[in-house]
């Protein structure tokens, strides 16, 4: 059975038509967005986290304010650009925002995206040792984080201690136990979706890809999600991972959803989101009901996927995002094989 959540980039402007004009609107509007997805059935509320820019950029605030005002819903992120984070710090973070949630946090991290400034990491005090290239740094920090998740001790403690400790090495707190299986890597390559798959991570496939044989967008991600399978199944890993992907999705219903979406760009396209590095852009789909479930049949990452998230308009408001989400439940999801 697939799942079927949100993503939202989480932008704001002092724009006449944006409905989030300040952070404050983005920020109150996600929580609220959150809770009406829960009611309407939908499985999961994803936010993407994005460093000098008028979008969401502090993640755990707003996971533990959903999770406290929510009780079933999926809460998560795609993704946390490593190269900016503190791997101990986001241990202890990520511990509190899935206890406050019960349990529901799924994080989705990677090495980063492209950024709005220059080397933006070095900002927050980082950079990469000797010989590394900032990649090799988001996933160094990856892999601490991932060791630090599992909860074993690894600190000296002080023989002289404020309050007492318990026997052996101590371990970062709050611990939240079975966390580190709901860790996911952001792979926009074969190769490192191979490598989240051999460090047991689930993987997260978004809109775009490098661009690995010219083939259109979703054959090579679905080509992508199986080298992971593969590779998971080689490592011995013990339990099923998980596999999403990200896409643009309006069912035309009303003249306001035509209006919005009816010229949506129904091809993929090729660029470059780095030097020397070709991507290719899934399309968007939009379309009458009946017309989107003969397109998305044809999806083949779709197909390999368990979980499904939808990029939404968050500038549009709360009210509209929840039509959207509800038109897709509605008219489309069963088709796509949605509980």
């Amino acid at each position: 059975m697939k799942k079927i959540g949100f993503l939202s980039f989480g932008h704001w402007s002092n724009h006449p038509s944006y409905k989030t004009r300040t952070a404050a609107d983005t920020l109150l509007q996600s929580i609220d967005l959150a809770v009406a997805a829960e009611q309407i059935g939908l499985d999961g509320a994803y936010f993407r986290v994005h460093h000098f820019a008028a979008q969401l950029a502090s993640p755990f605030p707003l996971l533990s304010a959903i999770g406290a005002k929510t009780s079933k819903i999926e809460i998560g992120t795609g993704v946390i650009d490593m190269r900016y984070e503190n791997p101990m710090y986001m241990v202890e973070d990520a511990g509190a925002a899935d206890l406050v949630s019960g349990g529901r946090l799924q994080l989705g991290i990677s090495r980063g995206s492209p950024e709005q400034v220059i080397e933006g990491w070095r900002h927050f005090g980082y950079e990469p040792l000797p010989g590394e290239t900032d990649a090799d740094m988001g996933r160094r920090k990856a892999l601490e984080f991932l060791n630090k998740l599992d909860g074993e001790g690894f600190a000296e403690p002080n023989p002289y201690p404020m309050f007492p400790n318990p026997p052996g090495l101590l371990r970062l707190e709050p611990h939240a136990e079975g966390l580190r299986e709901r860790i996911w890597w952001g792979a926009a390559s074969n190769a490192t979706a191979v490598w989240a798959a051999e460090n047991a991570m689930n993987l997260q496939s978004s809109t775009l890809k490098f661009d690995e044989s010219g083939k259109p967008f979703h054959i090579q991600q679905a080509e992508q999600i199986r080298l992971y399978k593969e590779a998971w199944k080689k490592a011995g890993h013990q339990r099923e991972p998980r596999v999403s992907v990200s896409r643009s999705i309006f069912a035309l219903v009303t003249d306001l959803d035509r209006a919005y979406f009816g010229q949506a760009k129904g091809a993929d396209s090729f660029g470059y989101i780095e030097p020397n590095k070709r991507a290719v852009f899934g399309k968007s789909y939009a379309a009458e009901p009946d017309q989107l479930i003969k397109e998305l049949a044809g999806d083949e990452a779709i197909r390999e996927a368990d979980t499904l998230l939808l990029t939404i308009p968050n500038t549009l408001g709360v009210d509209y995002n929840v039509h959207v989400l509800s038109m897709i439940l509605q008219h489309v999801a069963p088709a796509l094989g949605w509980r």
